[in-house]
């Protein structure tokens, strides 16, 4: 998919996956609807909803690693955001109906290129610097070694009962 078509929620998880100096771990609550994070940015702690194409608030993030922001209107819906995320990084162009979303898309191409996956895991996942890895279900079984055998070990005293 091209960055500069992403929207929503898959902008949301593109903006999170760039963002891993800063975030652990993804998660999806609403049954797969919002995208929950967990990390730690410059001190602060987050542990909620991360929703920057729709708010300020958390879009704020990427605001903040802008070293130059260069926007302009052109009317018709849309706004042409040129920023670069560091001194000597390349300056990013992003375009949307919106500054922020125009932003987001410039950070995402600055991280990713021009194109990321199509699709994206809707399972809780751990972001091990740009990669992320599936965090799976804990399971109710410890290990296999405690497994219940029948008539072996577990509740077994090793000997009968007195009567």
């Amino acid at each position: 998919m091209q960055t500069s078509d992403l929207d929503g929620q898959a902008l949301d998880y593109w903006v999170a996956r760039g963002l891993h100096d800063f975030i652990r771990e993804i998660h999806f609550t609403d049954s797969g609807q919002t995208l929950s994070i967990r990390g730690n940015d410059r001190g602060r702690p987050w542990d909620g909803r991360f929703l920057p194409s729709t708010s300020w608030e958390a879009a704020s993030v990427v605001l903040e690693r802008a070293c130059r922001l260069e926007m302009s209107d052109h009317g018709r819906g849309e706004v042409v955001c040129s920023v670069s995320f560091g001194k000597d990084a390349d300056t990013m162009e992003g375009r949307g109906p919106s500054l922020r979303v125009a932003l987001l898309r410039a950070f995402v191409r600055h991280s990713f290129g021009d194109t990321v996956d199509d699709e994206f895991l809707h399972r809780s996942q751990m972001l091990m610097g740009e990669r992320a890895e599936a965090i799976g279900e804990p399971s109710a079984v410890a290990s296999v070694e405690d497994l219940p055998i029948p008539d072996e070990r577990i509740g077994d005293i090793g000997s009968l009962p007195r009567q």
